[in-house]
């Protein structure tokens, strides 16, 4: 039986490619989530004004991979200690943050930014908010798998 997970980590093309190279991902979408506006449109996300944040949507079978390995991806995969921003993209919908789907998901999301904290490895506490799977709404279309349709990949 398989899960899903979410995960906002800045610009959702990469995340979404890197996500969809691991054995044990069915499969991926971006969207977005987390805000207060309805049916979203990319134009209307960038303009920083509809709450949501830029995310990837992972469906995964726990028997291959487990949600843990997907957090390690998930810190990996970005700056967890900047607030708005990731890389050259600034604004709200770039910000850190992991949607868990059920208790276990919290417990765990949790417990993994207590341990990335106290581990003295970055310069910075980390800011990614953990917060109840909201609503997800698909991208658009021309958004899903980019980096497989324009021939780039994300090297992890």
């Amino acid at each position: 039986m398989s899960e899903k997970a979410t995960f906002a980590a800045g610009c959702f093309w990469g995340i979404e490619d890197a996500f969809a190279q691991q054995t044990g991902v069915i499969s991926t979408q971006v969207g977005y989530t987390g805000g207060h506006t309805e049916n979203p449109v990319y134009r209307e996300v960038c303009d920083g004004n509809t709450g949501h944040a830029e995310a990837v949507l992972v469906e995964f079978d726990p028997a291959q991979i487990s949600y843990a390995d997907l957090l390690n991806l998930f810190w990996r995969l970005h700056d967890p200690t900047t607030l708005n921003r990731q890389g050259p993209d600034v604004g709200s919908q770039y910000h850190s943050a992991i949607y868990y789907h059920t208790d276990q998901q919290q417990a765990e999301a949790t417990a993994a930014k207590a341990d990335l904290n106290q581990s003295g490895k970055l310069p910075r506490p980390v800011v990614t908010e953990i917060t109840p799977a909201a609503h997800f709404y698909p991208a658009e279309e021309y958004h899903q798998k980019y980096n497989q349709k324009h021939g780039r990949h994300c090297a992890i």
